[in-house]
This record gives structure tokens, sequence and C-alpha cells, in this order.
């Protein structure tokens, strides 16, 4: 996974939110959807872009600070990118692959390590890894702001 990427082009702002808008991400999602549509892309790729977009727009929400956008651009070479930007220039560390959960309850010794087998933090960003096939990460952006980015499966 690359932790920077350039933008080389102008970007199309498809939503953008704050703090108070209600169901944003649900709405970013819906702009996303809609967008990808129109561009041509067949629905089993919007629904993985849309599952994988949903997981950043969540983490800007959930971590970041408004405002946030939520934006699609063509790269030179033709890959298309989704951005998603919030106002907390402090780029996450990107949490370490967890190994397997094993389905045997009687691995674990004891109900703590159970429980740490089964947390759900940071999942997220590993279904945008699989679904981007690893071509994501942040950036830092003008003013104090970052952008959380992904090279969109074509």
């Amino acid at each position: 996974m690359t932790v920077t990427r350039r933008r080389e082009t102008v970007a199309s702002v498809l939503w953008s939110w704050t703090t108070e808008t209600a169901c944003a991400p649900a709405q970013a999602r819906r702009a996303l959807r809609c967008a990808l549509d129109q561009l041509g892309f067949p629905q089993p790729v919007i629904d993985d872009a849309v599952l994988a977009a949903g997981e950043l727009v969540a983490n800007a929400v959930e971590h970041g600070v408004g405002p946030y956008e939520l934006r699609l651009h063509k790269e030179s070479g033709g890959e298309l990118l989704c951005e998603v930007e919030d106002h907390d220039p402090h780029l996450p560390e990107i949490p370490q692959p967890r190994r397997p959960v094993s389905s045997d309850v009687s691995d674990f010794q004891d109900l703590d390590a159970l429980c740490a087998a089964l947390e759900e933090r940071g999942r997220g960003l590993q279904i945008v890894d699989r679904l981007s096939q690893g071509r994501w990460g942040f950036r830092r952006a003008p003013g104090p702001a970052k952008v959380a980015w992904m090279v969109l499966p074509r």
C-alpha cells in the first residue's frame, strides 16, 4: 500500500457535507453510485467501490473534522481515483493485519483473547485494501486537511 499519492488532475466534487448534515454518509454513497453508473461502470464494480468508499467516508466522519468532500477524478494514466477529504491534518496509522480468527473457541486461552480476536476496529481499512487491490492511502492536503484516496477497479 502506498501512503501518499500526488494529484495530477482536477477532481469533481460529488458530495460536500458538514457535521450538521443529516445522513451524510448515505448521501455520499448514493452520489458515488450515481456518478459511477453514469460513467458506465459495471454494477459489481460499483458495488465494491461504494462499499470501500463508504468505509473512507465513515472514517472521515468518525475520526476527522468537517467540512468533508467526496471527489472523483481521472489521472493522466486513465485511472479513476476516489478521494475523501476532511479537515484533520493528522495522517492515521495504518493498522497491521490481524491473524485470522479461529473458528475453534478452544484455541483461545481466555475471554480477553477471544474478544481481542473479534475486535471490529480497523476492519474498514482491510475492506478498502481488498476492494482497491491495495491501491489506496492518505496524503496531506493544503491547509489543515488530509485526503484518503483509493483507485477504483475497472
